[in-house]
Parts: C-alpha cells; structure tokens; sequence
C-alpha cells in the first residue's frame, strides 16, 4: 500500500507548480507603446509597486508595432497597445485590434467624450495658432478658418497633410463645417502656403520665429516643452511668437489625447484592465500628463506645471474622440484632393 501512495506528492508538487504558474501569467502585463517619455519609467514602476505585475514592454513607433502585432496574430503577446492621436488609434480600432473593456471606474473617471468602448485617453493636448507678432495681426488668426483667408498668402508654414496630427484636426474640421467646406479650408491653406510643408511642429514653430512664415499650426506640448527649456536659444524663439487658441467663440480650439486599449488577443486582460484603470488614478494622471507638458484626461486632476499656466486658459473642443477617428480616412482623402502633401 504504502508503493501506491508514493505517487501523490509527486501529483501534489505538479499541480503546485501548475497553479504557480498560472498565478505568476496573472501577475504579467505585456505593454506595447509608442511613448517615449522618461517620466513614464516611473509610472510603470509605481504600477507594479501599487499590484506586484511586472510590466514587459516593447517600444517602437505607432505604425512598426501596429505591423508586429499583425503578424503576431492571435499568438501576439501583447495585453495593451499606447500611443499618441486618436487618428493612430482609429488605425489600430480598424485593424480590429481592440477589445471592448467594461470598467465602472474608467466610465466614471473619463469624460464621455474621451473615451470609446474599446479605447481610452489619459492626456490631452491642444492644436493652437503660433504666429509671427511682426508679421500677422492677431485678429486675423483667431479661427482655424482663418488660415483659408487670401490675406495670409504666402505666409502660412504647416508639416505634412499626411501626419496623423493634421489628420486629426481635419477630422474634427470635417465634423464642424462639413466635408465640402473642409475641403475649401484645405485648398484655401494650400495656397497661402509660405513654402511646401516639411519637418515637424517644432521646425514650423522656428520657421515663423525666424520670419520664414508668419504663421503654422503646433500641437501645445511643444511650446510648452521650449518654454520650459533651460536653453536660452528656445526662451529668445519662444519671445518672437503668439500663442492664439482659436475658435474661443465658437466650438473651441482643437484636442487631442495619448490613449490606449486592450487587445482582443491579450492573453492577461485582468492585468491589462487594472492598468488601464490605474491610469485614471491621480497620480498616474499627473506622470502620464506633466511628463509630456499635456492636461490630465480626468477633469479633478491639477497638474502644476509652470509653462501650461503661463499659456492660460481656453476654451475646448468637446467633440467626441470617437468622431475624429470616424472621419480620419476621409480628413487624408481631403489633405491628397488639396494638395497637402
């Protein structure tokens, strides 16, 4: 008898190291993200001190981990897809790549207009006027409209119509004023272009510093992020510009957000839900958002950040997110018809 009972502790021992296994693959989170920020080293690393989950993370940018979670398929590691833009995570929501999420928490926490039922913002930022105070009258350029009006010819400096950046603001324009007009606007920037669009919104911001044009269009982050540099190159930059918030009067300057979902084949989704609400915790609000000169997605979160205040307040466009991503095929069809290349 005691032959045949010699068995079990070895059947115990296997179903331990079963059971521990199973415990340890909860205890993963497999993050793929396009953010390369250095404060959100230690909102990874308060996630796994507040759960005990270990983050595994892949960085690449947007469209080359789009394209490895592709050919991954359903044997794809990833749990959570970040990026930056709605237009890049419209992309991702095409690919059917996201899973719808079920969270009281994330519902109560984010606005309605900032999330979907598969993906969610956790910092938003503006696209705003920048003009040459020498050369463009501030009453001229106080709506996105504006930039259509003959009288800016030749003055207006932009990067290319094929950025998800300027995607997202013709989705939002497509939204407000209709495809037709939308596509007027376009044209009618295309012909008072200074010089064919190039760079990003940083070279636009020290092409209209220099004089080169008078006036572009930068996301807010960037301004902030030269106005709180300590070189005194970007301080004499930022001396020669204006920041204007358009549309103050009508449906509000232009937001965007960085954002994230689930994927459908995330093999750890009860991590990958707790991430996604840790992210809508106070604290995690202010890494994701002040890491990035960006306003927390969650309205009660402040964040102290000298250069955003001296920018002021605005008035912002409520638009749902959802619609810019709804619209973002049609805003790069627009851009090619125009000519914004």
């Amino acid at each position: 008898m005691t032959k045949h009972r010699r068995p079990l502790p070895i059947l115990s021992a296997l179903l331990l190291c079963i059971a521990f296994s199973a415990n340890a693959q909860e205890k993963v989170l497999n993050l793929y993200s396009a953010r390369h920020y250095q404060t959100d080293e230690a909102l990874y690393a308060n996630f796994t001190k507040q759960t005990g989950i270990k983050i595994n993370r892949k960085e690449a940018k947007e469209d080359e981990l789009l394209e490895i979670i592709r050919n991954e398929g359903a044997n794809s590691p990833a749990d959570i897809f970040l990026t930056v833009d709605a237009a890049r995570l419209a992309k991702a929501d095409e690919m059917g790549l996201f899973a719808p999420v079920k969270s009281r928490l994330l519902e109560e926490r984010l606005p309605a207009n900032l999330r979907s039922a598969d993906w969610f913002a956790f910092s938003t930022r503006a696209r705003v006027i920048v003009m040459n105070k020498d050369m463009v009258k501030a009453e001229d350029v106080q709506n996105y409209e504006d930039l259509a009006n003959p009288r800016l010819k030749g003055k207006v400096c932009s990067r290319s119509g094929a950025h998800p950046y300027n995607i997202s603001l013709m989705a939002a324009l497509i939204a407000h004023l209709g495809e037709a007009q939308a596509e007027v606007w376009a044209r009618g920037v295309v012909a008072n272009f200074a010089r064919q669009p190039k760079g990003g919104d940083t070279d636009q911001i020290k092409s209209v510093a220099a004089g080169e044009c008078g006036v572009t269009i930068s996301n807010s982050y960037y301004l902030a992020r030269l106005l709180r540099s300590e070189k005194a190159e970007d301080r004499r930059l930022m001396s020669q510009v204006v920041i204007v918030w358009p549309n103050q009067k009508s449906y509000g300057t232009h937001i965007n957000i960085s954002g994230g979902g689930m994927l459908k084949t995330a093999p750890n989704k009860e991590s990958a839900v707790k991430f996604l609400e840790y992210l809508v915790t106070d604290e995690a609000q202010r890494y994701f958002a002040d890491g990035n000169n960006e306003w927390p997605a969650v309205a009660s979160v402040v964040v102290k950040n000298p250069a955003l205040e001296s920018m002021g307040k605005f008035k912002a466009d409520t638009l749902p997110i959802s619609t810019l991503s709804k619209n973002a095929v049609t805003a790069q069809r627009i851009y090619d018809r125009a000519g914004w290349k």
